[in-house]
């Protein structure tokens, strides 16, 4: 039984999803860099999960990084939750979504605001809700 409220068969996904988003949700893949519709973007309003529209992010923590993939400095309480992730013979904190499990990227340590962290999230995981 998965731990997950949003539970789907990956066929299910695969309908739900386009060929882009299912790889980075679905089997943790990564957007190149500098490509994602939400990278520069600062508008007000929310970042939900693009495969289960919970809120996950507020505009008022996005700020630019530099580093080509959106980044905030701290997600909505509840709504990530985070994995020890050593592939590529790295150690990073993968970050999901706690209501469906979707990848959504990594946060690391280097964050220039007060929180310290700088969670860097594929485009192609969320969707925007103006205020």
């Amino acid at each position: 039984m998965s731990k997950y409220s949003i539970q789907k068969s990956e066929a299910e996904w695969k309908e739900k999803l386009t060929e882009e988003q299912y790889r980075v949700l679905r089997q943790k893949g990564t957007e190149r860099p500098f490509t994602g519709e939400y990278n520069m973007h600062f508008e007000d309003g929310v970042y939900t999960c693009m495969a289960c529209d919970v809120p996950l992010f507020k505009s008022v923590s996005k700020f630019d990084s530099g580093c080509g993939w959106p980044s905030f400095d701290e997600s909505i309480e509840g709504s990530v939750e985070y994995i020890k992730d050593t592939s590529h013979g790295m150690i990073r904190t993968e970050i999901l979504c706690a209501n469906c499990g979707s990848h959504l990227g990594h946060v690391f340590n280097d964050g220039p605001t007060t929180t310290g962290q700088r969670y860097c999230v594929n485009s192609v995981s969320i969707d925007f809700n103006k205020k």
